[in-house]
């Protein structure tokens, strides 16, 4: 047995899971890139999806083409699919897109967001319960 009081091991196993937490967040500028930062961005993030969904489709008909020997059947199948799936990602990337807008133009909640100090309650100590 070792001769550490009750509760030091358990004491050092969290402090240990709260600075690997901190070093596996992201910091800065670098903590949400799901939404693109500008305009310029996004069209970028918009035409990337449209592309990469054409190329990837095109791709897999011409290889299922001249695995089966069905040229360009194949092709313009999954052509199109893939245009569907570029159209798709696109829609999704602008319904996001509008969420965090309307997100970003609603005003804080009192129980939810930051206060008028920039603080929040559980830092500052205070809560609801007393």
């Amino acid at each position: 047995m070792s001769e550490d009081p009750p509760g030091t091991s358990l004491q050092d196993l969290d402090a240990r899971l709260k600075r690997l937490r901190q070093e596996q967040e992201p910091h800065g500028k670098f903590k949400a890139i799901s939404q693109p930062a500008s305009g310029l961005g996004a069209a970028w993030l918009i035409a990337a999806h449209l592309v990469t969904g054409l190329a990837v489709g095109a791709g897999i008909g011409y290889l299922l083409d001249d695995w089966w020997g069905t040229k360009p059947a194949m092709m313009i199948v999954f052509f199109v699919l893939g245009g569907v799936a570029g159209m798709r990602n696109v829609y999704r990337t602008a319904q996001g897109m509008a969420r965090t807008m309307a997100r970003a133009a609603e005003p804080p909640s009192a129980e939810t967001g930051p206060s008028r100090s920039g603080t929040d309650r559980k830092e500052t100590g205070q809560n609801r319960r007393g």
